[in-house]
């Protein structure tokens, strides 16, 4: 009975997208494309600067002009006076879309069984129809990278735009094989296993890495001189990481342990990316050395160790970025990847700087991703992912006004705003005796 209430629940959940579109008077309002001008606008470029009482008109998906006294030759005009443009946030590790209720099973698809699954494809089983999706847009984030987790090599994440009907209308063009590099601690304050047994499951995990790695790289050489191999998806995929094709996102926390991560992938000849890394801070220098960039998150969290300031997670991202290192921020959240421009308001607070800040989760991430010709600014022939707000987006008082993905402007409506809504004003109403 148990089994089938969980059943019918996920069932409920797969309907609710479909209840909860947003709806005027019973009319479903949709993203809608078109040609918009947002007219005498403060725009925030991130990469030239800001731009006072200047416009921009945006076409087939594309910024197509920014300036002042634009033509309307037949836009849409959007007055944009005393409001602020922003390129859209990107945040650079959630499970969005792979996740609807955290709390019911049939609804958590970010975890497949076994230690080895690279071939697992994060954005075949992302659901455009979330709810969790314009939950997320309306705080002006419009790009995330959604990941697997579980074993050793979990499976490949994907950037995605948060609009489509379909996955592959959301792929926003980057992929990576995330690796959970093998840890040299304790798994938790409740692991009561000794040093020794500790020290000796690391090295079985690194000694498993390698042969894995080696394995692929053999595989990929076979492939690519000819030889008809019988069919393994998992290490077709991760050879496409030991060749270069697809980078590494290395998840890597401790200290010691992004030490070893530096170690290990210095003779890989692959691009990685180093993901978590909540002890950064302890080996900046290190990390800038090796010239690996780094997505790191969540900032509102509580320190590694006990003997570390409250604050150390949230000056993390500010101390590496000042030691050289090019910082991305994620939420590493399944359904409140909503407050990812709190989570930089914090970076921003303690050490970063509100313009570090911003390109944390704009620019920077696209760089780090490789899409920075497409996304994380606002520039003429980049893809019109923009916001639209009546003051800085870090500050929880600002209201986000438009969103624009790919050039669709987004209806600032989902099942969270309804419900407020509803219950706001009840009619009837309750009465007091």
């Amino acid at each position: 009975m148990k089994r089938l209430n969980k059943i019918f629940i996920a069932f409920l959940l797969a309907l609710l997208p479909m209840m909860a579109m947003a709806q005027i008077d019973g009319e479903v309002i949709k993203p809608r494309a078109g040609k918009f001008l947002l007219q005498n606008a403060t725009v925030v470029t991130i990469t030239q600067g800001v731009l006072n009482n200047t416009s921009v008109l945006v076409d087939d998906g594309k910024i197509k002009q920014i300036g002042a006294n634009i033509a309307t030759d037949g836009a849409e005009v959007i007055d944009c006076s005393g409001k602020f443009i922003y390129p859209g946030m990107i945040d650079g590790g959630t499970k969005l879309g792979l996740v609807e209720v955290s709390s019911v099973a049939e609804t958590v698809d970010y975890a497949e069984i076994g230690n080895f699954s690279p071939n697992m494809q994060a954005l075949t089983a992302v659901n455009p129809n979330s709810v969790a999706i314009p939950v997320t847009r309306v705080s002006g984030v419009t790009t995330v990278l959604t990941a697997p987790a579980g074993g050793l090599f979990p499976g490949t994440a994907a950037l995605i735009n948060l609009n489509g009907y379909t996955p592959d209308q959301m792929y926003a063009g980057f992929k990576g094989i995330v690796m959970n590099f093998p840890s040299s601690g304790r798994r938790g304050r409740y692991d009561r296993r000794s040093d020794e047994d500790i020290k000796k499951a690391n090295e079985k995990a690194v000694k498993e890495a390698n042969e894995l790695w080696e394995k692929a790289k053999s595989y990929g050489s076979l492939v690519s001189n000819g030889a008809e191999l019988d069919y393994y998806p998992e290490m077709e995929q991760l050879a496409k990481a030991t060749t270069g094709e697809l980078p590494l996102l290395i998840e890597v926390n401790a200290a010691s342990d992004i030490l070893a991560a530096i170690k290990w992938v210095a003779d890989k000849g692959t691009k990685v990316i180093f993901t978590g890394v909540a002890e950064g801070w302890r080996v900046a220098d290190e990390i800038a050395k090796a010239g690996i960039p780094v997505v790191t998150g969540p900032i509102q969290a509580l320190p590694t160790r006990d003997s570390d300031r409250y604050d150390t997670p949230y000056a993390n991202a500010g101390k590496m970025a000042k030691a050289g290192v090019k910082v991305a921020i994620r939420t590493d959240e399944q359904e409140n990847v909503r407050n990812l421009p709190f989570f930089a308001a914090f970076a921003a607070a303690y050490g970063m700087g509100k313009e570090e800040a911003w390109k944390a989760v704009t620019i920077n991430p696209a760089e780090i991703f490789g899409v920075a010709d497409q996304y994380g600014s606002v520039e003429t022939g980049k893809v019109a992912n923009l916001i639209v707000a009546d003051g800085d987006p870090f500050e929880t008082k600002t209201n986000i006004m438009h969103v624009f993905i790919n050039g669709y402007r987004m209806p600032l409506s989902n099942r969270q705003i309804r419900l407020y809504q509803e219950f706001l004003d009840r009619s009837p109403g309750l009465k007091m005796n």
